[in-house]
């Protein structure tokens, strides 16, 4: 039964013997006891098993967790998991410490799942954070989950320690690798900045070393201070002699500025004296022509003052005769003015001139002789001639009358009629110019006759007043249309149709609704030509707008004629024509020729398309076979060993930027041909790390090797063994060594450090052997061997101290691996022959299990 199955492992955990009587076996029968009562949960549920673990307490139930190290072996997983949950749920009531389950020895993996399962999710971090170095990164290599796994890995920082990781996760968690990367590709960002700085720190000094070099010039010191704004960026990754050199660079230019700044100051104060020198004598001159020119100032103004009184009498001479001449002359021009009046028969204008002629006589002191004889001779010419003109003007004027007279009820034209009764108006005003006496009755008689005959004019014009303010009102009737057409297509979205007939047929009902006053006619017209010229500039701006458009679509058009996807040019000429049917007119001179440039595009992207289709066919063949050829190359390396492996493997990079530029292969082949190709770079890979995990064993075969011989060597030496024994046995080692082309890294320190041990020629103590019994147990614990009996206690010291020393420092400065304990063992004493024979067979069988592991998982990959 079951119950018998788990009743040995239990009695180990709680120290009793089961019972194996029928009795117990018996499932009716109460139980008495915890290793029962869990042997019998076993067979129940989930539930039960959990209710029946509450059951255990103590270091049972710690034990039954896993939690001490090589006691829960024989636990099933069930039990186990429920009792590290019975445990979480103790430490999150409050009921038991956390930390009183990590008391050495424990199993880490157990307490961390007791730390997963608590409620409190920052547990299992801080967990893993307080773990060292080792532990983490087997928790990182192979924890008990994917979480565990994560989370260890992002707590790991040191650099060799993630490239380590990134090495050996390859193929296995892919979360955990892509986190070791993530922080790998991260440090080797920060690691290429860093170079990238301390190149340019470096090209930086140079330049100011340059710059120390040079003479004065205007841009030295900006040249400097950008310089020196650089370095100061950069500074802090220079390396301390490159700092040293900037400093003496910077110091000299400093210097040269300096030498500058001092000889432009001596030769500024050498222009200052020579300035104050020119300055002192430029106010000396000045001193001296101040005192000429106020001595010349004074005569002069003497003389003028005496030229000013004489000059002051001479024009009041000159101007009062000048007045009278002048006087003369206007009395002279207004006689002659009179006279050309008279002979021009304006007897009107002529009387006006004597009146001027009379008040331009009395301003004059003495009227000369000459001027009244003049005068005299006016006078009877201008009376002479006002009664000649008086006998003549009556038959004009009784001929204008008759004239006037016979327009009554003429049939003219509105127009020409009243055009005529002016023309007879204007003459009756100038046969009446200059007349003395004038008859009120001819007068009368004129004027009826003009009201009469101007009748019917009066009618036509006003009906055509009446038809001109009509004719506005109209117009202003066709401006407020206008206006409330542009208010209501004011939006984003206008009746654009509406525009155009707006257009067109405005201007046509404006022009039929004439003739109208010129006054209103005028502002009316303004008003109407802005409001067209609103509306023809918003329809021309989205002509505009729509040409342009069109022009892009045809851009575009003539863009995919160029589109190597011919479905995908036919699709977007489609998606183009599209747009094409949506857009608006763009004006009747631009509308057809866009079409017919748009519609040449489209044509010639369909005809294309079956071309581009037989040439994609052949090109996807093309590519196919290439990435074929790609992947049998790939496979033949993979065949190889040893040199034309290694030598070979250079050629991946190439081999993989070859293959991801190949280009588009068959759907149908696409992914069996990239999951070939993959597949071969895996086993080329492979191969090339079973080769040098070959290689690296062989190496340090031949390093421990090595050491072995030296170690012969120094034992002789330090036995005082004869001295031909002693260089046999350094000849020995030294042909050994030559003879070896590939070590490890660091074999050079280690041998020359085996060399110098070997000639001191120490001797061999217990110490020396206690070392070398010490790097066996560490080698034993690297690979989880076990150790013999007589070594047992030290392998218990050594590991309390890697335990103390962690509890103390929070991390294990010891970095155990197979090269480090090589390297170790070499640089290590020796111990007598057989002692050391014993010892170095046990560690190189230690490694040997390492590398055995190592190389099937190489295998494994």
């Amino acid at each position: 039964m079951q119950i018998k199955h788990f009743a040995r492992p239990l009695s180990r955990l709680f120290g009793t013997a089961p019972d194996d009587s029928p009795t117990a076996a018996d499932p009716g029968i109460a139980v008495d006891s915890p290793q029962r009562l869990l042997a019998a949960a076993l067979e129940g549920g989930d539930e039960t098993l959990r209710q029946a673990v509450k059951l255990v307490d103590g270091e049972g139930l710690r034990t039954l967790a896993g939690l001490h190290v090589g006691t829960a072996s024989d636990v099933p997983a069930r039990l186990e998991r429920a009792a590290q949950e019975r445990l979480a749920q103790l430490i999150d009531a409050g009921s038991l410490e956390f930390e009183t389950l990590r008391a050495p020895p424990v199993n880490l993996s157990a307490l961390l799942a007791v730390a997963g399962y608590s409620s409190d999710p920052e547990r299992l971090p801080r967990t893993l954070a307080s773990i060292d170095g080792a532990e983490r990164r087997a928790l990182v290599l192979a924890g008990p989950s994917s979480r565990i796994r994560q989370l260890a890995a992002q707590s790991v920082s040191d650099p060799a320690e993630l490239r380590q990781l990134l090495k050996q996760l390859h193929g296995k968690d892919k979360n955990v690798y892509k986190i070791i990367r993530e922080k790998c590709d991260a440090l080797n960002a920060a690691e290429q900045t860093v170079d990238k700085a301390r190149n340019d720190a470096i090209r930086a000094c140079e330049s100011l070393e340059r710059h120390a070099h040079r003479i004065y010039e205007a841009v030295y010191e900006p040249t400097l201070r950008h310089f020196h704004t650089r370095w100061q960026a950069l500074e802090a990754y220079a390396a301390p002699d490159v700092r040293k050199r900037a400093a003496r660079a910077i110091e000299r230019c400093e210097e040269i500025i300096a030498e500058h700044q001092q000889r432009i100051g001596q030769e500024a104060a050498e222009a200052a004296a020579r300035i104050a020198r020119e300055a002192e004598r430029v106010e000396a001159v000045r001193h001296a022509e101040l005192e000429s020119a106020r001595t010349r100032e004074e005569a002069e103004r003497t003389a003028a003052e005496t030229a000013a009184r004489r000059e002051a009498e001479e024009a009041a001479r000159a101007a009062t005769a000048a007045a009278e001449a002048a006087a003369l002359r206007e009395v002279n021009a207004l006689i002659g003015k009179a006279h050309a009046a008279l002979r021009d028969g304006a007897t009107g204008r002529a009387s006006g001139l004597r009146r001027a002629l009379e008040e331009n006589l009395a301003a004059l002191a003495a009227v000369p002789p000459s001027v009244s004889r003049q005068v005299q001779k006016l006078d009877t010419s201008l009376g002479e001639l006002k009664a000649w003109k008086e006998h003549a003007v009556a038959p004009k004027r009784a001929e204008l009358i008759q004239e006037m007279e016979s327009l009554i009820g003429a049939s003219l034209e509105p127009k020409a009629l009243a055009e005529r009764i002016h023309q007879l108006q204007e003459d009756w005003k100038t046969v009446s110019k200059g007349v003395l006496s004038d008859s009120d009755a001819d007068w009368q008689r004129f004027h009826q006759a003009a009201e009469r005959a101007y009748q019917p004019c009066r009618e036509h014009f006003e009906a055509q007043a009446k038809l001109r303010q009509a004719n506005a009102e109209k117009r202003r009737a066709i401006l407020q249309r206008l206006r409330v057409f542009e208010a209501a297509h004011s939006g984003e979205n206008p009746d654009w149709r509406a525009f155009v007939t707006v257009l067109r047929e405005a201007p046509q009902e404006w022009r039929r609704h004439f003739p109208i006053e010129r006054t209103p006619a005028r502002e009316l017209q303004k008003e109407f030509d802005a409001a067209i010229r609103r509306l023809q500039v918003r329809l021309d701006t989205w002509h505009g707008a729509n040409a342009e458009e069109k022009r892009l679509l045809i851009r575009r058009a003539a863009s995919l004629v160029d589109l190597s996807d011919g479905r995908e040019a036919t699709e977007a000429v489609k998606r183009l024509q599209a747009q094409w049917k949506e857009l608006g007119a763009a004006g009747p001179d631009q509308d057809r020729s866009l079409w017919e440039e748009f519609r040449g595009h489209c044509d010639a992207v369909f005809q294309k398309r079956q071309q581009a289709h037989t040439d994609y066919t052949a090109g996807l063949q093309s590519n196919k076979a290439r990435a074929v050829a790609l992947c049998e190359e790939a496979e033949q390396l993979a065949g190889k060993s040893a040199t034309d492996l290694l030598d070979g493997a250079a050629k991946m990079p190439e081999w993989r930027a070859a293959f991801e530029a190949v280009g588009e292969l068959p759907r149908a082949e696409e992914r069996g041909l990239k999951s070939r190709f993959e597949r071969a770079l895996d086993r080329v890979k492979a191969s090339i790390a079973a080769q040098r995990a070959r290689e690296k064993e062989r190496s340090l075969e031949d390093l421990l090797e090595a050491a072995s011989r030296i170690h012969a060597y120094g034992r002789a030496v330090s036995q005082a063994a004869p001295v031909t024994e002693r260089e046999a046995l350094k000849q020995a080692a030294e042909a050994f060594i030559a003879g070896i082309s590939h070590w490890p890294k660091g074999n050079a320190e280690a041998l020359a450090s085996a060399w110098g041990t070997a000639e001191a020629g120490q001797p061999l103590d217990a110490a020396h052997e206690k070392a070398l019994r010490l790097l066996c147990v560490r080698s034993e614990i690297l690979e989880d061997l076990p150790t013999p009996v007589e070594d047992q206690e030290l392998r218990r010291e050594y590991q309390m101290q890697r335990l103390v020393e962690r509890m103390g420092r929070g991390h294990d400065g010891i970095d155990d691996s197979v090269e480090s304990l090589s390297l170790e063992w070499i640089r290590g004493n020796s111990a007598s022959q057989e002692i050391y024979q014993s010892l170095f067979t046990r560690f190189c069988g230690s490694l040997r299990s390492s590398r055995t592991g190592a190389s099937r998982r190489v295998s494994g990959r």
